[in-house]
């Protein structure tokens, strides 16, 4: 699917908030150089697609991803540094490992924070050096390659725990670049989706002001699955609420109660009839509308309609909650 026209993407980053322009210019400086790169940020905030731009500004040799939480068990270094024959049970030939593969190009060791602490020994010698051993081999070779490192933790917290190696993180943060959360720069949202949707038009005239109320704990990531998700219940007829996502849905509910409750609070305060109990820190969606019914019938003495209205529900809604609650 084509890029629609009038969407500001340069180098695959969509946005034109002053939190995404600072990005490319630190990915534009790092492409000039050969230095390690270190990408932060939450997941779902694009630091794959980052590192891709970086090796695409310079291109030189291949762009190796590795999967540093997929590299599990015995044959972790041997994914990473190859073997040579003989080297355990199985080894019946020598094997290329992802950094031989890498050599003359790019790694990128994505989710850095993931792997293992003796691994970390290894991978600082390949930084510090630029050299590696094979599994099996009793011979260092020389390597030519770009790093560049990834990673959703905080890592000065995971070298406090004793789960990431000071000097490695030293030699990593030479050229940090954060990525933003999406909740930090919510004035792109309306181009990601436009992007999102191919310039497709979304079957609900509102549905930007509601994805603009939500904070979207999966970034970028979990804004694409909800834009592909609506575009294609759109094609089994009309959107229905209940076709949204559900963190989505929950949100937008949860939401829409605090609107609720600061309709029956300014009437309630106004009246000096009654003071609504705090709710706890956590409370269920029900217990909410509960304790809102609640509070709008008191603060109405008790006359359906004028709480209906109060609440911005019909009465037939009113009185299907209250049999549902109990308070009827």
């Amino acid at each position: 699917m084509g890029q629609p026209s009038g969407i500001a993407s340069d180098y695959g980053l969509v946005g034109s908030s002053p939190a995404i322009a600072g990005v490319r210019r630190l990915i534009e400086k790092a492409a000039r150089t050969r230095l390690p790169v270190l990408l932060l940020g939450e997941s779902g905030t694009g630091k794959e697609v980052a590192a891709r731009a970086i090796y695409d500004l310079a291109p030189r040799g291949q762009f190796v991803p590795i999967d540093c939480g997929a590299l599990v068990g015995t044959l972790m270094e041997s994914e990473l540094f190859g073997h040579v024959k003989g080297a355990f049970t199985g080894a019946s030939d020598n094997k290329r490992g992802l950094v031989e593969a890498a050599d003359g190009g790019t790694a990128f060791f994505d989710e850095i924070g993931d792997l293992p602490i003796e691994m970390q020994v290894k991978l600082l010698r390949l930084v510090q050096e630029q050299e590696y051993r094979p599994v099996g081999s009793l011979n260092w070779r020389k390597t030519d390659l770009r790093l560049i490192a990834a990673t959703h933790r905080d890592l000065k917290a995971e070298i406090g725990a004793n789960r990431f190696r000071l000097d490695l993180y030293y030699r990593l943060n030479v050229l940090p670049i954060h990525l933003p959360a999406l909740r930090d720069r919510k004035e792109d949202i309306p181009l990601l989706v436009k992007h999102f949707a191919g310039g497709a038009d979304l079957p609900v005239p509102d549905v930007l002001s509601q994805f603009a109320a939500y904070d979207w704990p999966g970034n970028v990531r979990e804004l694409k699955h909800c834009v592909d998700r609506i575009l294609a219940m759109r094609s089994e007829g009309a959107l229905r609420a209940g076709d949204m996502p559900t963190a989505f849905r929950y949100h937008a509910h949860a939401s829409e109660i605090q609107q609720l409750a600061a309709s029956v609070d300014e009437r309630v305060n106004g009246d000096m009839q009654y003071t609504r109990t705090k709710s706890p820190a956590f409370v269920s969606i029900p217990d909410s509308e509960r304790q809102l019914i609640s509070a709008a019938l008191v603060a109405t003495n008790g006359e359906k309609a004028k709480a209906a209205s109060l609440l911005k529900i019909s009465r037939t809604t009113l009185y299907r909650r209250m049999k549902e609650y109990k308070l009827a």
